[in-house]
């Protein structure tokens, strides 16, 4: 009993330091997960607790479950949306690219350790893939707002590149093993098998589920410990028949998350402190296992093997999978640096030591110093590299707080919190005021908080800086109630910086923008009519013409290489809503 509370005790304080450790992510620019890494291995064998773990066969089992919840919490907050934008790019991701990084990063590898082919194969497939509880975690929670063609292809890739990293893995350590009896085309048949059986029973499943949901009547505590439990039987069954669990996982999580009834709202609060929990076990657990001596004697060679993935390997795989797809330079830059490894290369490392693999441990220990280096160097540059690749857009601040009220099966209102800022257009304007010029039917007040005191609005009230204005919603004002909230006068320079000082409607037609009709009065006859179907455009088809691709908000097209018309905003139908006007270049003073 006393072996069992101490197991207890240790589990707990391990998770409880873990995540006090988080307060300290955002003020050092610490990825998070690095540092629920640190704390297990503080714990372990070589650190404070000198806890000895080595039970690769248990840190599996743990790994596999919690890699599962965190693909399925990571599906749910997926919009299909995002398809639009991402979907075909982050499939080649998932595919091509993954050979492609294997295929190159196998051959320098195989020179660099001076093994066989087949041993620089595997451990190139091990790192090969980008890591989804990594890329979610530092997306979707690094505070950097990116563009929607790059996060969407980045998320979708990080969950859709399991199956085919985990399928070479497994392949290369049979090939390892027993290379007389491994053929190609049993392996693209298992290929075939993984792809298709995770794909149709994700849809089947995740289909099911989302129409079972409404039809049932729980506790709001249940939901999520509902779905959970259908997730992981989904992933173990699909495991079972041969398919990939994870694709599986990840696509019946889309399903759900994309049909919103009031069951759905429930799901979504508890699935987050899972998916947390789920990062928080896996990485100290990983952390544990971990020999921190081992990782040091193979260290120079983690560092190259990192170094060439990261510069190399990386940007050559990534740009021939999105080039035909009409990417920006900046944007495949940027989608190559953020190449996140994490959780899923150290679970897979551990595959070729539970099978017995020659020198399996040195794949460990170099798969760990990898996925270190990576959480360090590209995880704390992100924001760095976001704006270096110029594809970061300006954030005005959103809602504090954000609660959905389901008032029946399909319908709900939601009460957001905006606070005050210094400077903003709020501040000594009555609340109703602000929601009626938005608008009057959809927008109501449903509360304004002074001084931790709710206070009670009357015809005098006016804002002032610090107030919390609690407004209920029927339609998708936020973004606009933000403005007039948080648009202090550095947020304003810096959007107008980014979208230019003139918005325009995408409706117009260019010739009838004052300053392009003023450019037209010189220009010669010849090249009026030259360009005649141009000026004829509106805003919008000019745009998407010239981008040819899917626009998105951040999108930028020059005109006559002076005027720079910047997307603003875009709808879920992929339509032009706002679009921003800024001057390149001062025209020359006669």
């Amino acid at each position: 009993m006393d072996t069992l509370n101490i197991v207890y005790l240790v589990g707990a304080v391990l998770i409880f330091a873990s995540i006090m450790a988080s307060t300290l992510s955002a003020r050092l620019g610490v990825p998070l997960l690095l540092l629920f890494l640190v704390v297990g291995m503080l714990a372990g064998e070589e650190g404070i607790l000198g806890i000895e773990f080595s039970q690769y066969a248990i840190a599996n089992f743990v790994g596999q479950a919690a890699l599962a919840c965190i693909l399925l919490d990571g599906g749910l907050r997926t919009s299909v949306k995002s398809f639009r934008v991402g979907l075909k790019p982050a499939i080649t991701l998932a595919t091509w690219g993954v050979l492609a990084t294997v295929m190159i990063l196998g051959v320098f590898v195989t020179w660099l350790l001076d093994v066989d082919w087949r041993f620089g194969l595997l451990l190139a497939a091990i790192v090969g893939s980008t890591d989804a509880a990594a890329v979610f975690s530092l997306l979707r929670n690094g505070g950097v707002k990116l563009n929607d063609r790059v996060q969407a292809t980045l998320e979708l890739e990080s969950g859709a590149n399991d199956p085919l990293a985990i399928l070479l893995v497994t392949g290369l350590i049979a090939l390892n093993v027993d290379p007389a009896g491994q053929t190609a085309l049993g392996f693209l048949g298992l290929l075939l098998q993984q792809l298709s059986f995770g794909l149709g029973m994700g849809l089947f499943f995740g289909y099911f589920l989302s129409r079972l949901l409404p039809k049932i009547h729980l506790a709001e505590g249940m939901y999520a410990i509902l779905i959970m439990s259908a997730g992981l039987a989904v992933f173990s069954a699909t495991n079972l028949l041969g398919g990939s669990g994870f694709l599986a996982v990840f696509i019946a999580g889309i399903m759900i998350g994309n049909h919103k009834v009031r069951s759905t709202e429930h799901v979504m609060r508890v699935m987050d402190s899972f998916a947390w929990l789920s990062q928080a076990v896996l990485f100290v657990v990983l952390g544990l296992l971990v020999t921190p001596s081992n990782v040091l004697e193979v260290w120079p060679y983690s560092v190259a093997i990192a170094a060439f993935m990261i510069l190399v390997a990386r940007p050559i795989a990534v740009y021939t999978s999105v080039l035909p797809f009409k990417f920006k330079n900046r944007e495949i830059g940027f989608i190559s640096w953020v190449g996140l490894r994490g959780a899923v290369p150290i679970t897979l490392a551990m595959l070729p030591v539970i099978a017995g693999v020659d020198n399996a441990f040195m794949l460990f220990d170099i798969a760990f110093g990898v996925v270190v280096l990576s959480l360090v160097l590209q995880g704390t540059t992100i924001p760095f590299m976001a704006n270096l690749f110029k594809v970061r857009i300006p954030n005005n601040k959103g809602p504090k707080e954000e609660h959905e009220v389901w008032v029946s099966d399909r319908a709900s209102i939601t009460l957001y919190e905006f606070e005050v800022k210094l400077g903003a257009f709020a501040i000594g304007r009555h609340p109703r005021d602000i929601s009626t010029r938005i608008s009057p039917e959809g927008i109501h007040v449903f509360a304004l908080v002074r001084g931790q005191q709710i206070l009670a609005i009357n015809e005098q009230t006016k804002l002032k800086f610090g107030d919390s204005v609690w407004y209920a919603m029927s339609g998708d004002y936020a973004d606009q109630i933000a403005t007039v909230f948080n648009d202090t006068t550095l947020d304003r320079r810096a959007i107008d910086d980014f979208y230019g000082d003139w918005m325009l409607s995408p409706s117009v037609k260019l010739k009838d923008v004052p300053f392009f009709t003023d450019r037209m009065k010189f220009e010669s006859l010849e090249d009026t009519l030259n360009t005649n179907n141009m000026w004829e455009q509106t805003v919008a088809e000019y745009i998407k013409d010239s981008l040819k691709m899917a626009p998105v908000a951040g999108d930028t097209v020059v005109i006559n290489k002076e005027w720079l018309l910047v997307i603003k905003e875009v709808d879920g139908q992929g339509r032009l809503k706002t679009i921003g006007l800024k001057q390149l270049e001062k025209p020359a003073v006669a």
